[in-house]
């Protein structure tokens, strides 16, 4: 299949300038039982007050490769090590309220092994980073329960169309089960 490849728009906030790009790596990652592995955050910020459901990662370091990205923000925020199965694509999505473009490129893994996570303070504290073990169907429920806030909105339109890709890869290559 080709990799996925989309550019979305911030219809929440007003667009005045965006001054930043930002590199970020996530994954949708599941274990040998099909189950969906996601961080819960509880944010209370510039975009509001909200629990929402995401796809672990983050920010790419300086000097950093993507793949290497990948593994280290899977180890830090679900404490899993992976095999990456394929890059799914790429989704370029702003966040207007802070003036940023995200280039979100999106790996699917599956889950090697278990271990320790290991968040910043911020993800402790702040968000109170959790995870979240699901299955597709309640993936997506539970995005769309979050979407009730303009930052959850944001989130569903960018990870519902991955989500549905990852169903797809699944069903056609029968990678599991």
């Amino acid at each position: 299949m080709p990799e996925l490849d989309l550019e979305l728009q911030d219809d929440e906030w007003n667009k005045e300038y965006i001054d930043h790009n930002r590199q970020i790596v996530r994954a949708i990652v599941v274990d040998d039982l099909n189950y969906f592995y996601f961080v819960r955050v509880h944010r209370d910020d510039d975009f509001g007050k909200a629990t929402l459901i995401e796809t672990a990662g983050g920010g790419v370091e300086l000097n950093e490769n993507l793949e290497s990205a990948v593994r280290r923000e899977l180890r830090e925020e679900l404490g899993v090590e992976v095999e990456i199965i394929c890059k799914i694509g790429v989704v370029s999505d702003y966040y207007n309220l802070i003036h940023r473009h995200n280039i979100n490129n999106y790996y699917f893994c599956k889950i090697e092994s278990f271990g320790d996570r290991n968040l910043t303070t911020e993800e402790i504290e702040s968000f109170k980073l959790s995870t979240l073990k699901l299955t597709f169907e309640d993936a997506i429920e539970e995005y769309k329960k979050c979407s009730n806030t303009k930052l959850g909105k944001l989130i569903l339109n960018r990870e519902l169309p991955v989500l549905n890709y990852v169903k797809e890869i699944l069903n056609i290559y029968k990678c599991f089960n």
